[in-house]
């Protein structure tokens, strides 16, 4: 990839991505080359994700056994035993909660990351439809011009000009410089199919990402909202609050082994396709696009001929062509058939227009913009993309053995609490104190 282009090299953690390993439902290996609509594909992608199911059954596994053991070894504690255990259950606490703190800090930066590179992309999409609808307008205008404006000139030339037949052999010259624009025009690929595909790609991109983007800020917020609830917990002994944690906690242990497969799996197949992008769009356009328009847009090099230049001369040398018998007929005619003027002076500017047409035309068909905006959606997506997925990784890897920490210190954190209360009441019975 770097060989074939200079502007565009990906970066080192796509590929580290795309070596992960590709196994479908057999666990048998698959081409990790980027194909979304290949069934083994897609199983090796659900198998990846389904890696995180894995970890969720195992932290599930370790929580049920301490919770076991918490329950079968439970015995009546004294104030001086019970200190050291508070103590361990406080630090356990506070350094769970600076944990999840760092974690929701890399979540948040990882999902502003993805949410960048997404926009990055929907953006450089939509110009290039932009792009893509103007040169399909301008096509459209030139073909209506010769198509109909020109040829009603044209009839009513014909009827004036009849009597002489050098004038009307001209109109029959320019009819024929007509049908060859005519001609390289209809042989330009239409762009309205390719503009559907990328407005319908743009806008269910955009749709995807707003509502994970707000799932992460979701499950962010409620992450922030455990850890305070844990807080308040410990420095108001309360159990309901700690039954709230306990609730809360597995739900959102859950979702973060989810959201890592999750992110795992998008941010390998997201890295597939950056690894050779080239290659999937040209595999992509094949039924629809000759091979040397696409590498014309993909590489924008000198040394690659502009595909369209052939036309776009034709084009050019039959409007000169057509200009030059138009001012002839205006400077030798009219004196002798002036009802012919209105549709000369028509014919002119018409040729004008569409003239303008052309330059415009030649500006949208050059490959910089196109290939500047294929740049720009290849950066967004395989640098602050792929770079922002593997941040949010991280920070449901965190959050997820973090909160396994926390679900393992809240039962016993309960039973401190309950050994006191019970304590208190005792020695209030004795008239010792009052229970708090």
């Amino acid at each position: 990839m770097a060989s074939s282009r200079q502007d565009y090299i990906a970066p080192w953690w796509t590929y580290w991505l795309h070596n992960f390993p590709h196994l479908n439902f057999n666990f048998q290996a698959v081409d990790n080359t980027f194909k979304p609509e290949d069934a083994s594909y897609q199983q090796a992608l659900v198998l990846l994700a389904c890696v995180s199911a894995l970890g969720l059954g195992l932290s599930l596994l370790v929580l049920s056994a301490y919770l076991t053991c918490l329950c079968c070894c439970r015995r009546e504690e004294d104030e001086e035993v019970k200190r050291p255990d508070t103590c361990c259950v406080t630090w356990t606490a506070v350094i769970t909660g600076l944990v999840i703190c760092s974690a929701v800090g890399v979540g948040f930066y990882g999902n502003s990351e993805t949410n960048d590179g997404v926009y990055q992309l929907t953006y450089s999409i939509y110009n290039a439809n932009h792009t893509l609808g103007g040169i399909g307008s301008l096509v459209g205008n030139s073909l209506g011009s010769m198509q109909v404006g020109l040829k009603e000139h044209l009839d009513r030339l014909d009827e004036i000009f009849s009597p002489r037949g050098d004038y009307t052999q001209t109109l029959r010259f320019m009819q024929q410089m007509a049908d060859n624009i005519i001609q390289q025009m209809t042989a330009m690929p239409d762009t309205r199919k390719v503009q559907v595909d990328l407005a319908a790609i743009a806008d269910q991109t955009a749709f995807i990402e707003y509502y994970r983007w707000l799932t992460y800020l979701l499950l962010l917020i409620l992450d922030l909202v455990i850890c305070l609830l844990a807080c308040l917990g410990l420095a108001k002994q309360s159990r309901w609050l700690f039954a709230v944690i306990m609730v809360c906690g597995v739900l959102t242990l859950i979702m973060s082994w989810v959201s890592l497969g999750a992110g795992t799996a998008t941010a390998v197949g997201t890295s597939d396709f950056c690894v050779s992008p080239d290659k999937f769009i040209v595999n992509q356009t094949k039924d629809s696009l000759s091979a040397d328009i696409v590498h014309y847009y993909l590489y924008c090099s000198q040394s690659l001929p502009n595909p369209f230049q052939q036309s776009l001369t034709v084009f050019q040398r039959s409007l000169t062509t057509m200009q030059i018998q138009v001012q002839g007929l205006l400077q030798f005619s009219l004196p002798v058939f002036p009802t012919a003027e209105k549709d000369l002076l028509g014919i002119q500017r018409l040729l004008n227009s569409s003239e303008f047409n052309l330059h415009q035309l030649t500006a949208s068909l050059d490959c910089r913009s196109l290939h500047k905006d294929y740049l720009e959606a290849l950066l967004g997506v395989c640098y602050d993309g792929v770079e922002g997925l593997l941040y949010l990784c991280l920070f449901s890897l965190l959050a997820a053995c973090a909160f396994c920490a926390l679900l393992c210190a809240v039962p016993r954190a309960w039973t401190l609490i309950a050994i006191r209360y019970h304590s208190c009441c005792v020695t209030a019975v004795h008239g010792i104190d009052r229970c708090r």
